[in-house]
């Protein structure tokens, strides 16, 4: 079954699979149906469901805000489903849907949507430095589990009075008191090192804790590290980002267009079709769990693929990706939507990418956010900007002559990760 994705006020169609649950109407029963799919502060996703409705169609849509204002749209409809896109609303507004045919005694349900309300860009940052005292200092990756419980991960060197005459840590850690520099053991057979630098963490809970040295897979419960070395030999790059539902479906993606998952009691190498680097994995699921995960490949410094791999079932597709521009993160919560960083920041609402102009081009590393109105995005030159559902701001006061790797926000807390010259840097904001 299709549905068409038709604007109202910005008109696009175009075709989508999807699969319907309903309740079969009474034989040649004419009917229409309203479903939210998806709201924003400004934006609405309403699937359409005609039954036993001649097509092409053409049926009024109607909306009603909360003053009792009514406006009127003709849509003309060539499919039994279809998915409605609705811009220009208000935020924390509520609106009633309603839909009739024109040609045949048909109307729907009314259906209510509120939409969110923006949040605040007001934070208070602090910013924390580490190592660079005996060696170049930088942290890759950050996990939330709350604000009081906090892993950042990567290499840290600090000069001491050890044999050595510096002492190397993999992590920082914070308590809700202070930041404490961490050594988390990641040694076996398939890691030489004790101590290696650690590349990338994903999180399940406080202790049930994803982490890499780049190379293999190591099951982490805040204390100890289970190493799991039976990824390697599928690998042929480095792991750069990890992303899982949960510990029996979790993805791991890297250099030279690596992809492997584990379905809690194997590894499957999937073929991306490329070779070149994939930066970053995020995934999303629909109302009955089919989890769609997306990928951003692209190399920063030379030429190759610039594309999004889209994973369902483990079967690789590409999304259509004709910026011509870099892609090196992406992050949503919902099928309807999805938001890349890079050489610049997109996003999809309708069927095709809108460059966000609203930020200045700078190279962005990571995008990651709570929900559509409370995204955020981090990069070259400390660039570091918010989006609150209804509009960007960027926090020109935290940059930096460095990168911003990495950025998780959970609750009111945010955390970005990177370095400023040999030093690794942890910028902490809190939401007033």
């Amino acid at each position: 079954m299709k549905r068409a994705i038709v604007g109202i006020y910005v008109i696009y169609l175009a075709l989508l699979q999807i699969s319907c649950n309903t309740t079969d109407p009474p034989d040649n029963e004419q009917n229409i149906s309203l479903k939210l799919e998806d709201v924003s502060c400004t934006e609405a996703w309403i699937e359409l469901t005609t039954t036993n409705l001649p097509l092409p169609a053409t049926v009024t849509f109607k909306r009603t805000n909360s003053a009792g204002d009514t406006k009127s749209q003709i849509l003309n409809l060539n499919t039994n489903d279809s998915l409605l896109y609705i811009d220009s609303l208000s935020p924390n507004q509520a609106y009633q849907y309603q839909a009739s045919s024109i040609e045949n005694p048909a109307t729907s349900n009314e259906l209510s949507v509120t939409t969110m309300d923006t949040t605040s860009h007001n934070f208070t940052f602090e910013t924390f430095t580490f190592g660079g005292t005996a060696g170049s200092s930088v942290l890759y990756d950050v996990a939330i589990f709350s604000a009081d419980n906090i892993w950042c991960v990567g290499e840290i060197y600090v000069a001491d009075t050890s044999q050595n005459g510096y002492t190397t840590y993999n992590a920082v850690y914070w308590d809700g008191n202070q930041w404490e520099l961490k050594r988390i053991h990641y040694y076996g057979s398939c890691s030489a090192v004790e101590y290696p630098p650690l590349k990338a963490i994903w999180a399940f809970s406080e202790n049930d804790i994803v982490i890499t040295n780049g190379g293999s897979i190591g099951w982490f419960d805040g204390s100890i590290v289970n190493l799991d070395c039976r990824v390697n030999p599928l690998l042929t790059g480095a792991i750069n980002k990890i992303w899982g539902s949960s510990s029996s479906d979790l993805y791991v993606v890297g250099n030279s267009g690596n992809i492997a998952h584990y379905n809690g009691q194997s590894w499957t190498r999937i073929e991306s079709g490329t070779t070149t680097d994939i930066n970053d994995v995020w995934g999303t699921s629909d109302d009955i769990e089919n989890w769609t995960v997306y990928c951003a490949v692209s190399f920063v410094l030379q030429t190759g693929d610039k594309k999004i791999l889209k994973i369902n079932y483990n079967s690789v597709d590409s999304l259509t990706w004709n910026t011509g521009r870099r892609v090196h993160s992406v992050w949503t919560n919902s099928e309807n939507y999805l938001y890349t960083g890079g050489g610049g920041i997109f996003e999809n609402k309708r069927g095709y990418w809108n460059e966000i102009t609203e930020v200045p081009l700078y190279y962005s590393r990571n995008i990651r956010g709570s929900d559509l109105n409370n995204l955020f995005v981090c990069g070259d030159f400390g660039f570091y900007a918010h989006f609150n559902g209804s509009g960007w701001k960027t926090f020109s006061e935290l940059s930096i002559q460095g990168i911003y790797y990495a950025v998780a926000v959970k609750g009111n807390t945010v955390i970005s990760v990177g370095f400023e010259g040999s030093k690794a840097i942890i910028v902490k904001g809190i939401k007033n």
